[in-house]
């Protein structure tokens, strides 16, 4: 089938595709603790049924026993004989909604607006579930690849149940490629394809000074409180430059195309007033060193507080890693240097989370190639290959079950889709693009 024919029947079908991401986004598949874990169920069986429609047999939930996290969902397709299979992911889980009453339109109430469809995983990462389905649906009758779909349950919340979803299923998922539909373009109309993703780990941290709250007038002076002790600790997290200060991390110089500041500051919203921390070029500071931020405090409000010696207060610190570095290790170092840097004696215990390595595409091998080349000609423009500053925790791991497997990252987000923010969107022209260009791709993997 040529790209007229395939571009027309993703085109006639986008009032389909559209629904269905509409249906998607009314689902709040939040998987943190403290939210509904229904929501996630029902969203799983809103997949299972697009992935049905899309043409896919054996379509089912995957559920790792009890108290083993959320359903993902799989279904696939046969290859011709001597074809080549597809592993096509998404996720179908997204981030919470955050403060609900910042958003323009209700974050589970999808709605239209200049070409972008608003709402909470309208580009993180449903457009991947109905990307595949729309791809699928334009191929229907004509594809010679093998397809497999996994659209996974938990990637917004935990990874660890991952191992168990991957390699616990390792013949049901084994492909020649993966295709990773959770990343995006560069720019609206700008096909992007990804190169790298960071590493990621965390700790929450606990300051402990008296066994409960005194009158800050009566104690206060030789005690400290619990706040003070930790924005200390926190502040050491970085050096006078901005850099990250925790030792033996990886850094590396960024190889790919540069991103000017003037774009970035655009992009981000940032201050005008504040300045970019750490050193080197911004891509380095990007994709290939490390980044920290602190996520969240549990203290009192400045509402709640009262004239009284903070006890305890504890923080959630978030660090991103090069790709290649170590994540466990990486954790450790973090702990160490939070540790070192208490004062007063303070107590202090910490809460390790799950590490997730890093990962940099194979850019050498003809899959990539061909997937550079469909993406060129679906959206008739150079394609501009860019790392990611963000962590895809699956992507690494499939690495390593499956050596050598070709892995490629797109997606139909864009710099104005707000990942993880309030107003998360995704262009409709470039969702409708990326399928084609998905078409375009397993079409020409079969040959």
């Amino acid at each position: 089938m040529d790209t007229a024919e395939l571009r027309t029947r993703i085109a006639t079908e986008m009032p389909q595709t559209v629904a269905q991401l509409e249906e998607l986004v009314r689902i709040p598949s939040i998987g943190h603790p403290g939210h509904d874990p229904a929501q996630v169920r029902r969203s799983a069986e809103a997949t299972a049924e697009i992935l049905r429609d899309a043409g896919l047999q054996d379509v089912q939930l995957i559920e790792l026993g009890e108290g083993a996290g959320h359903p993902s969902v799989f279904g696939q397709l046969p290859p011709l004989e001597g074809a080549p299979t597809a592993l096509l992911y998404a996720h179908h889980d997204v981030q919470p909604e955050g403060p609900a009453g910042e958003w323009t339109t209700p974050p589970f109430e999808p709605t239209i607006r200049d070409g972008r469809l608003y709402g909470r995983g309208a580009a993180d990462d449903k457009s991947g579930i109905v990307i595949h389905a729309a791809a699928l649906r334009a191929l229907r009758g004509v594809l010679g690849a093998g397809i497999k779909v996994l659209v996974e349950g938990m990637e917004e919340c935990s990874t660890e149940f991952l191992p168990e979803l991957v390699q616990g299923h390792e013949e049901l998922l084994r492909a020649d490629v993966a295709v990773i539909a959770d990343g995006g373009n560069y720019r609206t109309g700008v096909p992007t394809i990804g190169t790298s993703v960071r590493g990621v780990t965390d700790c929450i941290v606990e300051v402990s000074v008296l066994p409960k709250a005194q009158h800050s007038g009566a104690l206060g002076g030789p005690i400290p409180d619990a706040i003070t002790a930790l924005a200390r600790m926190l502040a050491s997290l970085h050096d006078e430059a901005g850099d990250v200060a925790i030792p033996g991390l990886r850094r590396f110089r960024w190889q790919g195309t540069p991103i000017p500041e003037d774009e970035f500051r655009q992009v981000s919203g940032v201050f005008d007033s504040v300045d970019m921390i750490g050193t080197g070029s911004l891509t380095d500071r990007l994709l290939s060193g490390p980044a920290v931020n602190v996520l969240g405090i549990d203290a009192p409000t400045v509402t709640e507080s009262s004239n009284q010696i903070v006890p305890r207060a504890r923080a959630r610190v978030s660090l991103r890693l090069a790709p290649g570095d170590d994540p466990v290790a990486a954790r450790d170092a973090l702990v160490a240097h939070l540790r070192a840097a208490a004062p007063w004696g303070v107590r202090v215990a910490f809460e390790a989370d799950e590490a997730g390595m890093g990962y940099l595409v194979d850019t050498s091998t003809p899959t990539y190639r061909a997937a550079s080349e469909a993406l060129a000609e679906a959206f008739g423009a150079d394609v501009m290959e860019m790392g990611s500053g963000g962590s895809i925790p699956l992507v690494p791991l499939l690495a390593q079950t499956f050596p050598g497997l070709p892995v490629l990252i797109w997606g139909a987000g864009d710099d104005r889709s707000a990942f993880h923010s309030i107003d998360e969107s995704v262009d409709l022209g470039d969702l409708e693009t990326m399928a084609l260009a998905e078409a375009l791709f397993l079409q020409n993997l079969a040959g």
